[in-house]
């Protein structure tokens, strides 16, 4: 080979090297054992790894809580709920998170209401975020003096209020300034992450994963 074919060759090594290193890569944590977590990278086969164990792409498990996951990514520690999971990427600085459907094919997943922790479910049918009243007393949102609302629900019409939430967070996702509506008297067991939420971001499913990536 000449030196100049040489060149050429090494450049191109040295390109495919950098592209693997900084590409991103989603990882689902889908079920967690003592010392074991099953994970999904990329919507691929699911894989078991355990306490101190490296996939093929480098990524290393840590430790296991009852809830959570730790990895070493990159250099970096990463915290990963049961249910979430994160895009790892070299080079881009777009905020993800990486949801796991359940059984019944609904996302749920835990996040946060202006710092507090609350349970969401992802809903493309609810236009705002909705909030059970027991959940917005917990969260000590000042709900009464928000704008009076009848929302259609699936048992009918029911009053709400609504109102504007400082921030709503998922994973490492952060929207301030959220519109929300309070329900009287609903039965729900978790808040519905709607489109108040969901506009602002890129939505992009792949089988039993969806990536929610912030737009603006």
């Amino acid at each position: 080979m000449s030196s100049a074919g040489l060149v050429r060759f090494l450049a191109l090594a040295l390109g495919i090297l950098w592209y693997a290193g900084s590409r991103a890569a989603d990882i689902a944590v889908v079920g967690l054992f003592p010392s074991k977590a099953v994970i999904q990278i990329d919507g691929g086969a699911v894989q078991t790894l355990a306490v101190g164990q490296k996939t093929a792409d480098g990524i290393a498990l840590v430790a296991v809580e009852r809830d959570a996951a730790t990895f070493e990514i990159q250099g970096k520690r990463v915290r990963i709920s049961m249910g979430q999971g994160r895009t790892a990427a070299g080079s881009s600085s777009a905020s993800s998170v990486v949801l796991s459907a359940d059984s019944r094919g609904h996302f749920v997943t835990d996040g946060q209401i202006n710092g507090l922790p609350i349970r969401f479910m992802v809903d493309t049918g609810a236009s705002l975020v909705s909030i059970p009243a027991s959940e917005a007393n917990r969260l000590a949102l000042n709900y009464r003096s928000g704008q009076m609302a009848m929302m259609n629900t699936a048992n009918g019409p029911a009053p709400a209020c609504r109102i504007r939430l400082d921030t709503v967070r998922v994973g490492d996702v952060s929207i301030n300034g959220v519109d929300a509506v309070v329900m009287e008297g609903s039965a729900m067991p978790f808040a519905l992450l709607g489109m108040g939420f969901l506009n602002r971001m890129q939505m992009k499913r792949e089988g039993s994963m969806m990536t929610l990536t912030k737009q603006y």
